[in-house]
C-alpha cells in the first residue's frame, strides 16, 4: 500500500470522526433548546417572524420561476418536524414529490406523525444524503448551516445538496448571516462563505428577518413598527438566498 493511499485513508477516518463529534455536539445543542416558549406560534414576536418569512420565501420562489410547485420535486435538509414541508403542500406541492431528512430521530418521528404518508422522511446525516444524483428540482435549507460549527462539515453538506440537485435546479437558503453573541452553538454564514460553499453557482442573497429580540419586544404592541424597522434591513440578522446550480453541473 502506497503512502498516498494510507494518507488518504487516514484523512477520511479523521474527517468521519470529526463529523461524528460535530453531530453529537449538534444533538446536544438542540436538546438544550427544547421547550423554549419563545418559539410558540402564540408568541407575537415569533408569529411576526414566521409570517414575514413565509412572504419572503414565496417571493424568492417566484423569482426562481417556481410559482407552480405541482410537479416540483423538493427535498428539505434539516426538516425538523415537517413545518416547511407542509407549507410547501399549502403552496401547491404534492406530498409524493416532497422528501425530508433530519439528524434528530425525535423530530423525524414527529414529522411522520404530522405529515402526509406520501412524503418520504428519513433520519440521517446531511453529509451523506441517501438519494441519487440529480433527483430534486428544489432543495430547502433553513437555519441548518448556522448550527454546524465545523467548516469541513459545512462544505460536505453543501456538496451533497448540490449533488442531489438537478442541473439548473435551485437551493432556497435561509440562515443567520452573523454570529449570535448570546448563543455559542451557532455561527453566522457571511456572503463570502456562501460563495465558497457553492462555487460555480449563481447566488442571489439579501437581508431578511428583523432581529428576534427586537421582534419579541415590538410585536406585542407595536407590530406596525416591526414592519417599518424590518423594511430598513439595518437590524435584519438573517440572509435569504437563491442558489442556482449550473445547467451543465
Amino acid at each position: 500500500m502506497t503512502n498516498r493511499v494510507m494518507d488518504n485513508r487516514r484523512l477520511s477516518t479523521l474527517s468521519a470522526a470529526a463529523s461524528q463529534a460535530e453531530e453529537r455536539r449538534i444533538l446536544a445543542a438542540y436538546d438544550r433548546r427544547q421547550g423554549r416558549g419563545r418559539y410558540s406560534w402564540f408568541q407575537p414576536g415569533h408569529l411576526f417572524i414566521m409570517q414575514a418569512l413565509e412572504r419572503d420565501l414565496l417571493a424568492m420562489l417566484r423569482r426562481s420561476g417556481l410559482s407552480d410547485l405541482s410537479h416540483v420535486k423538493i427535498l428539505e435538509v434539516g426538516c425538523g418536524t415537517g413545518q416547511w414541508m407542509m407549507e410547501c403542500v399549502k403552496w401547491g406541492a404534492r406530498p409524493e414529490n416532497i422528501a425530508g431528512m433530519d439528524l434528530l430521530p425525535a423530530r423525524i418521528a414527529e414529522a411522520q406523525r404530522r405529515c402526509p404518508a406520501a412524503m418520504q422522511l428519513w433520519c440521517g446525516s446531511a453529509t451523506h444524503l441517501d438519494t441519487p444524483d440529480g433527483t430534486f428540482d428544489l432543495v430547502l435549507q433553513l437555519t441548518v448551516f448556522s448550527s454546524i460549527l465545523d467548516v469541513e462539515m459545512r462544505r460536505q453538506v453543501a456538496s451533497e445538496m448540490c449533488r442531489v440537485l438537478k442541473p439548473g435546479g435551485h437551493i432556497l437558503w435561509y440562515d443567520l448571516r452573523m454570529d449570535n453573541p448570546t448563543n455559542p452553538d451557532v455561527r453566522g454564514i457571511p456572503t463570502r462563505e456562501l460563495l465558497q460553499l457553492f462555487p460555480g453557482c449563481q447566488i442571489f442573497s439579501r437581508r431578511a428577518t428583523l432581529a428576534p429580540p427586537l421582534s419579541r419586544i415590538l410585536a406585542p404592541r407595536l407590530r406596525w413598527l416591526c414592519h417599518g424597522v424590518e423594511w430598513l434591513k439595518i437590524f435584519n440578522t438573517h440572509a435569504l438566498g437563491l442558489i442556482r446550480k449550473p445547467e451543465d453541473g
